[in-house]
């Protein structure tokens, strides 16, 4: 195939909306390939190993870390390949060496299932999150972790969870960077700091990212300022393809917003919910799709969790499993995500049924009580 064809520098705005990055063509084998080199590079005669998802909550808890442990290696892994970055990590990682595993939460057991074997090999792990945790898989992590540490998602990110676990002082401008990337990461929106952080941990890479908020906090230099004023041209446009092609569903009391595009899905979310939606589903060309919740729906979680994903209840992250072949992908980009769609809508009914069950239940013993007098 020839390199022009996912060339995204020569795509325009409606187009580059539509398709996957230029990532997503790259086979996953090969992708396999240079992450089990660059694991093997980073943890390699390092003092200690932080496997975190590489947005900028999981990179400020490197940051944070690298306060106390200043060469501490960064193994990147998001939701849906912890468990190979977890089995890379035990593989490579030097013995007796800490490992600090932040901002991720297992799905299933099958993404802890080396956890034992790096427990085995490392001096201690620690788990540091904030998302909502499965309480079988809480325990089954428990039983090989030093410590796991899980905030309240309505309350901390994972950077705030750090911040406070760590057994020595932190500067004073890194835990205002916890401070910060809360308010963007629980979608607060009271500091306009945090979009410039989320944006930022987006478009650099991470050491790039952690470079720059470990020396400067939360207030990036103007360098960086420009950086983002320039890229955030386009993140303008492809939001507003994203928004212009919502679609509404009421399901039950639910409004809730449905969209398909290469976007910021925060920025989306925000727009629906301006429009009057109670949660927003953004399904992404890739495949995946982001579901952002507000404070009429705080399900998102139970949603993500019935789609192959979780997260938190007004934020969450799902994958669902129908893409068999190119073809399969062929015809999500044709027709913006349709299958993908139905399958989280009808996950939202599947969770409207839930919550009548539920309330018809709450409501059962007063019935019961009033039939008895």
């Amino acid at each position: 195939m020839d390199d022009w064809l996912i060339d995204d520098d020569r795509l325009s705005i409606a187009r580059k909306s539509v398709l996957p990055g230029e990532g997503f063509f790259h086979p996953d084998s090969i992708e396999e390939v240079q992450e089990e080199r660059e694991t093997k590079e980073a943890v390699t005669d390092t003092p200690a190993v932080v496997i975190a998802d590489p947005d900028a909550d999981g990179l400020a808890c490197v940051a944070l870390l690298r306060a106390v442990v200043a060469d501490a290696a960064l193994v990147p892994a998001g939701p849906h390949d912890m468990g190979d970055a977890i089995e890379r990590v035990s593989e490579y990682v030097d013995p007796d060496v800490p490992v600090y595993i932040c901002d991720l939460c297992p799905d299933s057991e099958e993404d802890v299932a080396f956890l034992e074997v790096l427990a085995e090999r490392a001096s201690d792990v620690f788990w540091y999150d904030h998302h909502q945790w499965n309480e079988e898989l809480g325990t089954l992590v428990d039983e090989h972790v030093t410590d796991r540490v899980v905030g309240d998602s309505e309350e901390e990110c994972t950077a705030d969870v750090v911040a406070r676990s760590l057994d020595a002082e932190v500067p004073a401008y890194l835990e205002e960077l916890a401070v910060v990337t809360r308010d963007h990461d629980l979608w607060l929106r009271e500091d306009p700091r945090s979009d410039d952080l989320a944006d930022f941990s987006y478009w650099a890479e991470p050491e790039e990212y952690i470079e720059v908020v470990a020396e400067h906090g939360p207030d990036l230099p103007p360098e960086i300022e420009e950086f983002l004023a320039e890229m955030r041209v386009e993140k303008e446009a492809l939001i507003e393809k994203a928004i212009d092609r919502a679609e509404i569903h009421e399901i039950g009391d639910w409004t809730v917003g449905v969209t398909y595009g290469r976007c910021s899905q925060n920025e989306v979310a925000e727009a629906l919910r301006q429009d009057g939606t109670d949660a927003a589903v953004i399904v992404k060309p890739a495949g995946s799709a982001s579901i952002r919740g507000t404070e009429e729906f705080q399900r998102a979680h139970e949603v993500a969790a019935k789609v192959n994903g979780g997260g938190h209840p007004k934020a969450a992250g799902c994958k669902p499993d129908i893409y068999d072949d190119m073809l399969d992908y062929a015809h999500h980009w044709t027709t913006r995500g349709a299958v993908a769609k139905q399958v989280i809508i009808e996950a939202f009914h599947d969770v409207k049924r839930e919550a009548r069950a539920e309330a018809d239940e709450e409501k059962a013993p007063d019935t019961e009580e009033e039939t008895e007098q």
